[in-house]
């Protein structure tokens, strides 16, 4: 692991920021290294409220999107909401669907079948808008490079409402109204939002037009922060709020579909993470494994006892991504060492056999091995498709743009990609990726960095620390958990390794004079001898809450440890 220390803010800024908020240095370092300057901008982290929420109609062509859903609730029209098979995706559908339909009841939800279709607007959707007297789709978290099949709708009389957080090809559908703030013509103040957070934009427009208030809407942000967790878009203005409110929610009153998916889980609350690990693949595994219509159901679904039935089969569909994604990681691992492609700059993998519902897990798990940019291919149709991961600060999209010669299409943002290609092409794809990545990326981008906030005393550790921390969730990238380094670390003498495999470290460690801590780390229970005999080491961690029998204490989780 790289250990990267942050550098330090100016000494001005943290000492004014100290004063304007009478809090202690290492908070106004952390608020500063944020961004966080001034006492306003710090009211506004440590207390958002829904007010911080940007005017809808600040978005480019929100006016027009506004007016053509109440023409078609005026005309009596039938609308299709359309939506991704990922989080993102079915949030938004089913976010825009359900507000929809508490005054309109000629809503339907469209998931595209992630086999047949592929991702994206498909003609096969839009033959079913036909089919079904459908003149206005409502497209969520995709269509932004959709230009043909918007015009193939049109062609049908049928009209576009894109909502898009991806970035725009050279141009933009020939739609009613295109609602993406990445659009170079767009000046929203706030530009990422995931495709469900511009969903809930349309329907803040929707309501402000009805004049409903903000509070109205605060039973749909159960759907938001879900859709932001597992989408890892920036934890910062909008999505912040959206993601404190949401959070909120599903800690008290979450819609009957979510409250099904955690009422097992042994946590009193749930954060940020949780949603990424508890909630998100589950309704992820309805799209990989079965169909997205599903996820659609089960967060729609207004009764708890059929919420609960649905819950349980996705709950079953989850377990078979998870035997799968093992499987075919196994598989990828096999190819790549026995291609001899270990020392390569980039992981391009193909087998026609792979389920094409867990290709981005498994990118995901070849990077966690490999730490390289990472592409896994399966069979789909008479084409290959593929999804595409990155590692920190290497844009894959921009290295696929310099391939795209050899693509079919592609889409995405700088750390996940989806594509597809022409079997014929894979070899010269996987060559010009390479040659592209090993060009571009930095070498020390190839090895994994921990970006620690800076040096921490144990001394500074106490419970009025720990609270002042928890203010600063909801975390997510550009508002990570903070991570402190402290020097000449000992443990007590009671290290040890724990799990099947002694895969994890446990230790009880201290500094000078300081106070004992209880420490875990997951997966360093290779490096126990650094710590054995008392021997001083330097470590990197998190400071946590543990709970064991209704106490509650402060522990460090180890990211890393080293040999002084």
């Amino acid at each position: 692991m790289r250990w990267t220390i942050k550098s330090k803010p100016e000494k001005e800024k943290v000492q004014a920021l100290q004063n304007a908020l009478q809090v202690d240095e290492t908070v106004a370092t952390l608020l500063v290294q944020r961004g966080i300057e001034t006492y306003e901008q710090a009211k506004t982290f440590f207390r958002p409220t829904l007010n911080d929420l940007h005017n809808p109609y600040l978005m480019k062509d929100m006016d027009k999107a506004v007016i053509r859903i109440e023409k078609a609730i005026a005309n009596n029209e039938n609308i299709l909401v359309f939506g991704d098979y990922d989080v993102d995706g079915t949030t938004a559908v089913s976010l825009v669907s359900s507000y929809l339909r508490t005054y309109y009841p000629n809503v339907a939800t469209y998931i595209p079948d992630r086999y047949n279709e592929g991702y994206g607007i498909s003609y096969i959707g839009i033959d079913y808008a036909e089919d079904n007297d459908v003149s206005l789709i409502i497209a969520l978290d995709c269509g932004i490079k959709s230009i043909d099949h918007v015009n193939y709708a049109k062609a049908k009389n049928i009209d576009f409402i894109i909502c898009d957080h991806h970035r725009p090809g050279d141009s933009l559908p020939d739609a009613i109204a295109v609602l993406d703030p990445k659009r170079a013509d767009c000046s929203y103040p706030y530009d990422e939002l995931c495709g469900c957070g511009v969903g809930f934009k349309l329907i803040q427009a929707l309501a402000e037009n009805r004049k409903q208030t903000i509070e109205d809407l605060l039973p749909y942000l159960d759907l938001v922060a879900t859709a932001i967790a597992a989408d890892i878009v920036p934890m910062t203005g909008e999505n912040r709020v959206l993601a404190k409110f949401g959070l909120e929610v599903i800690n008290t009153n979450p819609r009957p579909g979510i409250k099904a998916l955690i009422q097992n889980t042994k946590k009193k609350v749930l954060t940020i993470t949780d949603v990424v690990f508890i909630v998100a693949p589950r309704i992820n595994a309805a799209g990989r494994v079965k169909h997205g219509n599903e996820a659609v159901a089960l967060l729609t679904e207004y009764n708890l006892e059929q919420a609960e039935q649905f819950a349980s089969e996705i709950e079953g569909y989850n377990s078979d991504r998870k035997d799968l994604d093992k499987q075919i990681t196994k598989e990828a691992l096999l190819q790549i060492e026995e291609n001899n492609e270990i020392e390569r700059f980039s992981t391009v993998v193909y087998q026609e056999s792979w389920h094409k519902g867990v290709i981005g897990i498994v990118a995901s798990r070849l990077v966690e091995n490999y730490y390289r940019p990472t592409i896994v291919f399966t069979k789909s149709g008479d084409k290959l498709a593929a999804s595409a991961r990155s590692v920190k600060d290497f844009d894959v999209y921009n290295a696929l743009e310099a391939c795209s010669e050899h693509l079919e299409q592609f889409g995405g943002h700088m750390y996940a990609a989806g594509m597809t290609l022409k079997e014929e092409n894979y070899q010269k794809f996987k060559d010009a990726f390479e040659k592209e990545v090993k060009n571009t990326i930095h070498p020390d981008l190839l090895i994994p960095e921990i970006a620690v906030d800076f040096e921490l005393d144990f001394s500074d550790i106490n419970e009025k620390f720990m609270r002042i921390l928890k203010q600063f969730e909801p975390f997510g990238p550009e508002n990570m958990t903070p991570i402190f380094m402290s020097k000449n670390v000992v443990d007590s003498g009671y290290a040890k390794t724990l799990g099947n495999e002694a895969e994890h470290l446990k230790v009880f460690v201290k500094q000078n004079h300081s106070p004992n801590f209880n420490a875990i780390g997951f997966g360093l229970g290779k490096k126990i001898d650094i710590v054995k005999n008392k021997n001083p080491f330097d470590a990197v961690y998190v400071v946590e809450e543990n709970e064991w029998n209704g106490n509650v204490s402060l522990q460090l989780q180890l990211r890393d440890i080293r040999a002084k």
